[in-house]
């Protein structure tokens, strides 16, 4: 008997052990991994956004995983304590978008570098959405809040569904790439995705008035192929991120505008905190770099080196 056909496709979904796979040519198949690859450590953990092969056994008419291709990157959980061990979220990501609101709720800096810590401790580059900008009081806060961003070398977009503001330019980086959206709960996420792509009806989700934080709506994530090429990662809502495992020692690597400073300090392990002669501090004292993003490093750093202690 021949073997059957090979056709390559994405995953773009998994639940219970069944996986849903885009062929090429849109097809989308319900699959799921064939025997001897669940015996294969390397495959035992197939992720939404794997480049895989599937071939339908003609015998029951089912449709079955028979190999996966090597990831090009992964956005991941990595094991505490710095450990190899690791969770894939989504694998073979172009960019990670940060999408996070001018009010309602209103933004929370602190949370906002931690997800670029996670884009940046997997090597994936990363922007920033400054959504839901018809509700701020005053326009100028809306480029205060970007320019410490902006500085620090990325890219933010301002964007407002009501206003159909931003929406163009946004779509424009989205085509043809697996961008990884993520953000806070409520931030308008989904609805984003909705104005950009009518027809997608991503789920969307209402702000809670009670505690001003958004209700979970998307509870796994899940590939969304786009118009014209390209896919968006629909992700959970987050309140609280972690820092996922990032050692602490390369939490300043995490911070681009520090980079050209890390080997200019007095001494090579500096931690750029109370160590005389930073040539990091030094920058922050002469204003030259962001002293709220620079208070962001301090905080995370200490959490970072307090959950250390436990592992």
């Amino acid at each position: 008997m021949n073997a059957p056909a090979l056709l390559r496709a994405v995953v773009l979904s998994g639940t219970g052990g069944v996986w849903r796979a885009r062929a090429l040519d849109g097809t989308e198949y319900d699959v799921t991994l064939r025997g001897r690859l669940k015996q294969e450590s390397r495959y035992s953990k197939l992720a939404v956004g794997d480049d895989v092969d599937i071939a339908e056994d003609p015998r029951v008419g089912a449709w079955s995983i028979t190999g996966i291709h090597p990831r090009r990157t992964v956005l991941a959980r990595r094991a505490p304590g710095g450990g190899r061990g690791e969770r894939v979220v989504v694998a073979n990501v172009d960019q990670v978008v940060i999408v996070f609101s001018i009010a309602k709720p209103e933004p929370h800096v602190r949370m906002i570098d931690r997800f670029l810590v996670i884009a940046e401790g997997n090597e994936l580059p990363a922007r920033l959405v400054v959504n839901k900008v018809d509700l701020a009081d005053d326009p100028a806060a809306i480029d205060s809040l970007a320019a410490d961003y902006e500085r620090a070398g990325y890219p933010v977009h301002r964007t407002s569904v009501k206003q159909n503001a931003g929406l163009d330019a946004l779509r424009a980086v989205l085509v043809n790439r697996v961008s990884a959206l993520t953000g806070p709960s409520g931030v308008g996420k989904s609805s984003l995705i909705n104005a950009l792509y009518p027809g997608l009806t991503l789920r969307v989700g209402e702000i809670s008035a009670s505690v001003n934080k958004g209700r979970h709506t998307t509870v796994g994530a899940v590939l969304v192929p786009l118009p014209g090429g390209g896919y968006v990662v629909d992700t959970p809502g987050l309140r609280e991120v972690g820092m996922w495992g990032l050692p602490s020692a390369s939490l300043d690597h995490c911070f681009p505008e520090f980079r050209p400073m890390l080997g200019e300090c007095r001494f090579q392990d500096c931690r750029h905190l109370t160590e005389p002669g930073c040539a990091v501090r030094a920058l922050v004292d002469d204003g030259a770099l962001s002293a709220a993003r620079y208070e962001s490093y301090a905080k995370l750093l200490a959490e970072l080196s307090e959950a250390e202690k436990l592992y």
